[in-house]
């Protein structure tokens, strides 16, 4: 059974990573590369209808990193 898509997502001067992963629905998921200590799990960062919607999510959670 196939997991469906990942993509890597870099972001400029970052050196965390987050992926993006196609859902059978024909969605996309955004999940952080970072895994939870407790659970180890990577959190989900959001679900997008568009592949360009979980991206462009990433660069505002990206923006927002750096502010605070």
């Amino acid at each position: 059974m196939s997991r469906g898509t990942s993509y890597a997502v870099l972001m400029p001067n970052d050196t965390e990573v987050h992926m993006i992963r196609k859902l059978k629905t024909g969605g996309y998921r955004l999940y952080s590369r970072k895994k939870d200590p407790k659970t180890g799990k990577r959190r989900n960062l959001g679900t997008f209808g568009t592949r360009v919607a979980a991206e462009k999510h990433e660069r505002a959670v990206q923006y927002f990193k750096r502010q605070g």
